[in-house]
């Protein structure tokens, strides 16, 4: 079980009726709450998402509050600040004055930290610190007004050869106040991907999709990802540059493996972490096994850290693997799947 769950489990006594659980890890917690306890959880991560779906639990995936009503709220504490303010204003504006909000995390993740972003809210304490972990309560003394998701949005310019995208980037979302230096490495090459279908794997706040659409209105982009806040602001950034709705197909994925079939092109500033760990999994699956997701001629486009040693996993599965650019600390890398004489 999670250090953070276990910590929740020495105070279970404090919970009670309809408890939302946000950010919840995925463990085995909800087995040990009480029977006065009616879980349900909240969560953005579309792995995490299907665990609970097969645990039977009342799960909500996505970036806006479960509908219901609920008594009590316990958060695990996300990576990103600004998602927890997000996070603590909806629950907020969601639950009864003089309700319980709970904070739990790791004091590696920040939980101290955190608390304090609990302050605005109502008097809070320090209930328990056992397992290298901290657990928090705050009693809500006033209400909050629900902003809309659009009030939390970051917005920021970037330039292509058919003129200037506007981003939008949601709380938590990679990259969310400025394009990356690993994304801005692969855009100038994207003018050589091949038109047709084309997936963007771990599609962020839509930098990548947008630029392609904005490339060539013929494309047809599938934006893929596994977080519901990433894909809500492709969503977003597609809608802000009045790009035709027909070009974009939004994909809550596990992996690659969740990728159409018969694609033209998978680009890719593929992630590498999973909420605070460092994990390299879904980027090397998409080294290993995109192939099989790509038409005869396919094309195969990635930006990486230069220490990754993705150019040999290609090489591997492709066959061959080019160096288009190494600057700045990132590689863009190309690829291609054998062409099929029936198909040209």
């Amino acid at each position: 079980m999670d250090l953070t769950s276990e910590v929740v489990i020495r105070q279970i006594d404090l919970l009670q009726d309809r408890v939302l659980f946000v950010n919840a890890p995925t463990d085995d917690l909800l087995s040990q709450l009480n029977d006065n306890i009616k879980p349900s959880i909240w969560c953005w991560n579309f792995n995490d998402f299907q665990y609970f779906q097969n645990q039977q639990s009342n799960v909500h995936f996505g970036v806006d509050f479960p509908e219901g009503q609920f008594d009590q709220a316990v958060i695990f504490v996300p990576k990103s600040k600004e998602l927890l303010n997000y996070l603590l204003h909806n629950v907020a504006s969601h639950l009864a004055q003089g309700a319980s909000i709970f904070l739990v995390g790791e004091k590696k993740g920040g939980v101290e930290r955190a608390a304090k972003q609990l302050q605005p809210f109502g008097k809070t304490l320090k209930i328990d610190s056992a397992r290298h972990c901290q657990m928090w309560q705050t009693l809500l003394e006033k209400t909050v007004t629900l902003k809309p998701l659009q009030d939390w949005v970051q917005k920021y310019p970037v330039e292509t050869p058919n003129g200037e995208l506007t981003i939008c980037a949601l709380p938590g979302v990679f990259s969310q106040n400025r394009l990356d230096v690993g994304t801005a490495t692969l855009l100038p090459y994207l003018s050589q991907v091949t038109s047709g279908k084309i997936a963007d794997f771990g599609c962020g706040a839509g930098v990548i999709s947008a630029y392609l659409a904005k490339l060539n209105p013929k494309n047809r982009i599938f934006a893929m990802d596994v977080d519901a806040f990433a894909l809500a602001s492709t969503q977003m950034t597609f809608e802000q540059n009045l790009l035709e709705p027909e070009q974009l197909v939004i994909k809550a994925v596990t992996g690659i493996e969740d990728a159409p079939l018969f694609l033209h092109a998978i680009v890719s500033n593929p992630p590498f972490h999973q909420g605070i760990q460092t994990d390299y999994n879904a980027s090397e699956n998409l080294c290993k096994t995109s192939r099989r997701h790509l038409k005869s001629g396919g094309e195969l486009w990635i930006v990486a850290n230069r220490f990754l040693n993705y150019p040999t996993l290609i090489e591997q599965h492709y066959g061959q693997c080019t160096i288009k650019a190494d600057q700045q600390g990132f590689k863009v890398l190309f690829a291609s799947t054998q062409k099929n004489l029936k198909e040209q």
